[in-house]
């Protein structure tokens, strides 16, 4: 999930009265009604690949944020660190089921309270709901409504502002940034959803969406707009804020760490943020190639990836922080020292995917020797084009680069190039040694059980995927659902405490899971 662009919404009206139709927001206390899927789905087969068998890989060991629930399961890139990457195990493939409930919002960011609960907010046309999901049926436990968009017409399917980001703390409490400029938290005491605290800062964001609100270390809630405003609020309640040089826009969500380091990415430059007499101040700042255009797939001229976090605080340099840049012709995974002594010069600086066809919109993925970052480009929206029933097919790529952290350098440790992921925040389960993503394949691409349809009425058809952590192999590929309401556009891969993968899309949520 990544920074809006102020772009309208333009659906077609008979579109968008079908979505509304099949997507009525369901009332709390409700079961779950499914999301339709398309009568072609029967022409297709299922599951392709074979059941994996679990090879583990080491354990990641990642400081537990003490202002936030626990880790892999409070925010949407699972820790503090945003590192995309669980301890617990995925599905194996194993006789999938796939289950789904509907709403008209994408229920993106999905966290889990003490007692295994979903906590989630779905963002929709008119506003944002937060609700309170059981993680088997997905029946509606509670909802909330949060403060609905001032207009509704400015909705954009690249607009994540106002709930798409938010976080579960170490109450059980969501925390979450809203469309008129205010952070609620809000507690489930076992029947509704109640607001215990509202936070005013539209004087700060001044009309500008608040993208993403993170505590740090002591306690402290800091939060950035779309228009470059980076704030902090002290545990006193006072608001306090800088503003990134001019032309500066922040695309993304950010990371924290022990030492109390803030770091965030704007659309020129990496920065490392602390409180100095208790402001929040810049201690470095590293620009990088930010490129000459925005590519098709991305929502801003600058690195589309929140920054993830390598290594403890105490370890050589004060660890390491890995983003990707956005240079012509070919885009970089770039990584550096987090220190505050300085990023110094890059540890890892390499070159991926093809040239002039390379964007990637979605944080990159931590994993033992290295990181997985993917391509999305050539996604330009869900709805379809010219007289098909389909999204554009965009470029495909999956690539692992390996980095030696301590000493520097880099090279590509395995590079898939036929799979597509136009837009997910992938996820690796280290239990499994599996990535899973979320994929479009074109229309040749289909598994088709018979003869293939023509391209123009192919369908829609999109895939919970898993890749070898090892090898960048697919390994197996189970349909999850066909029509408008199956895709993700930026929601993530979740797993939960049962090994259910959960991926948020525009008809609201699905779970897939192992069945024996």
């Amino acid at each position: 999930m990544r920074r809006p662009r102020a772009t309208a919404l333009r659906l077609p009206a008979a579109l968008l009265l079908a979505l509304v139709t099949v997507t009525a927001p369901a009332l709390a206390g409700s079961r779950a009604i499914p999301i339709p899927s398309d009568p072609r789905d029967a022409m297709l087969h299922p599951f392709t690949g074979s059941p994996a068998t679990a090879r583990p890989l080491p354990r990641q060991n990642i400081p537990q944020h003490p202002f936030m629930a626990r880790n892999e399961e409070n925010n949407l890139h699972n820790d503090a660190y945003q590192s995309d990457t669980y301890n617990r195990p995925g599905p194996l493939g194993r006789n999938l089921k796939v289950t789904s409930t509907a709403f008209l919002a994408d229920c993106g960011s999905v966290t889990f309270d003490r007692a295994g609960r979903i906590i989630t907010v779905c963002v929709g046309i008119t506003g944002a709901t937060l609700r309170v999901l059981d993680p088997t049926t997905l029946a509606t436990l509670a909802s909330y409504n949060l403060p609905a968009r001032k207009n509704p017409l400015s909705f954009s399917f690249q607009n994540f502002s106002g709930g798409g980001y938010f976080y579960l703390d170490n109450a059980d409490r969501a925390v979450v940034p809203t469309f008129n400029g205010h952070i609620l938290t809000l507690r489930y005491d076992g029947a509704k959803l109640v607001k215990v605290r509202d936070i005013d800062v539209s004087g700060v964001a001044r009309g500008s969406g608040i993208q993403s609100a993170l505590p740090d270390w002591a306690g402290r809630l800091w939060f950035v707009t779309v228009s470059g405003k980076v704030g902090m609020i002290t545990t006193a309640g006072v608001v306090r804020s800088v503003a990134l040089p001019a032309g500066e826009t922040i695309a993304n969500s950010f990371a924290m760490d022990e030492s109390g380091g803030v770091f965030i990415v704007s659309t020129h430059a990496l920065y490392r943020f602390d409180v100095t007499r208790g402001r929040p101040s810049v201690t470095w700042r590293r620009t990088y190639d930010n490129g000459s255009r925005i590519k098709p797939g991305q929502v801003s001229q600058g690195s589309g990836t929140t920054p993830t976090l390598i290594g403890s605080a105490s370890s050589k340099g004060g660890g390491s922080i890995a983003i990707t840049d956005n240079a012509d012709p070919r885009m970089n995974v770039l990584v550096f020292r987090r220190g505050k002594a300085g990023p110094g010069p890059a540890l890892c600086k390499q070159p991926i995917f093809g040239a002039d066809k390379g964007s990637d919109e979605n944080s990159l993925v931590s994993v033992p020797g290295g990181l997985i970052a993917e391509n999305n480009y050539g996604y330009t929206g869900p709805l379809p084009k010219n007289v098909t029933t389909r999204s554009p097919d965009t470029e495909p790529g999956l690539v692992k680069v390996a980095v030696d952290y301590r000493n520097g350098g880099c090279h590509i440790a395995w590079n898939n190039t036929t799979i597509r992921i136009p837009t997910l925040v992938s996820k690796a389960s280290l239990a499994t040694g599996l990535l899973y993503a979320y994929t479009h394949p074109s229309a040749a691409e289909l598994p088709w059980k018979g003869l293939p349809l023509a391209n123009a009425l192919a369908p829609e058809s999109w895939f919970l995927t898993a890749v070898d952590l090892r090898t960048g192999r697919q390994v197996w590929s189970r349909l999850v659902g066909t029509n408008l309401g199956y895709n993700n556009n930026y929601a993530p891969v979740t797993l939960g405490r049962d090994g259910a993968a959960y991926v948020g899309t525009l008809g609201g949520l699905v779970r897939i899971a192992d069945t024996r």
